[in-house]
């Protein structure tokens, strides 16, 4: 193998940038070309290709977002479209790709593979922390910071009005974002897609720590948690108890910003281990980090495993919740 292909693809995550540094630079001590495809999976259909040496990746390691830019490719969804793409990177003497994203990213590598005999290895680039197979996911630390900074903010508010405050965060279906965020942040009621809790349940919860002395409170959603979020889920509440409250949607300031320090340096290590793998002639499976060691996960088991949540940290959290 002499030249390989490195992409981000769907949501932007802190630390891909990092990522893809380390990938640029092992590839280079160990004798390969690398070539940056722009906007994923839509750029490799249009062969949006460009050289990337040690040079080029300076200073990006500190920089939110992705260089190599990302979008959703419906074409990539068709056979027709994966052709095209697979055509393109055989014209540009691309032998194998380092893919920089989560699920659906995987599920686009996997097509490749099978259908074009493409090799890839997977990097977990997504805030979400919902791939099987490594403890944490690239930008998973640095979007829990994000959130808890903006809790503690609002908390203040909270305090200074005597007010409940329902704050949505992202995660999609998987509630990793929110039990973090929560417990750091001193949330009366966390709200996960996988422990379930009805509105008369969190109404109960509320008016108890009322009548404990209380003038604030503060309820974490995740985003998947309740059918039509923190916003659906606090008028439900409210028609129970008839209190006020404030909602708040964090929404997409969870995905900017610069990394912390944590996720730079487990984007350092999967993005280099990615592209030494690669290069060992390894394909089909996406890096990760478990209990402090790279390990190697098909991506097939990556995205259709159910990654669990700690249930030790949900009890913990109800309990501090007093």
């Amino acid at each position: 193998m002499k030249r390989i292909g490195v992409f981000t693809s769907g949501g932007d995550a802190p630390g891909m940038n990092a990522a893809l540094r380390a990938v640029v630079r092992q590839a280079a001590a160990l004798g390969l070309e690398v070539v940056g495809i722009r906007r994923g999976y839509a750029g490799m259909i249009e062969g949006e290709f460009v050289p990337l040496g040690p040079r080029d990746v300076a200073n990006i390691i500190q920089r939110g977002g992705t260089i190599l830019l990302t979008a959703r490719s419906k074409a990539f969804l068709t056979e027709e479209g994966r052709k095209e793409a697979a055509k393109r990177l055989h014209e540009a003497g691309i032998e194998g790709l380092v893919a920089i994203g989560g699920d659906g990213t995987f599920r686009g590598a996997i097509k490749l593979i099978e259908e074009h005999k493409i090799p890839v290895v997977g990097v977990p680039g997504t805030i979400d922390n919902d791939l099987f197979g490594t403890d944490y996911t690239i930008g998973f630390d640095t979007a829990v910071n994000t959130g808890l900074d903006a809790i503690d903010r609002i908390r203040d508010t909270a305090a200074s009005h005597e007010r409940v405050f329902f704050i949505e965060v992202m995660g999609r279906y998987s509630g990793f974002i929110a039990l973090d965020v929560g417990l750091g942040g001193g949330a009366e009621v966390i709200v996960l897609p996988e422990v379930p809790i009805t509105p008369q349940e969190i109404a109960k919860t509320v008016e108890a720590s009322f009548a404990r002395g209380k003038r604030s409170s503060i309820i974490v959603v995740a985003e998947g948690g309740y059918p039509g979020g923190a916003t659906k889920l606090y008028e439900a509440v409210r028609q129970i108890t008839g209190f006020e409250a404030r909602v708040t949607v964090l929404g997409h300031i969870q995905r900017g910003g610069s990394p912390t320090a944590k996720d730079r340096v487990l984007a350092s290590r999967l993005g280099a281990a990615a592209t030494r793998t690669l290069a060992e002639g390894t394909s089909g499976v996406m890096v990760g980090e478990v209990e402090g060691e790279v390990r190697l996960t098909p991506l097939s088991e990556a995205v259709e495993a159910k990654k669990p949540i700690n249930l030790g940290l949900v009890k913990l959290a109800q309990v501090l919740a007093g």
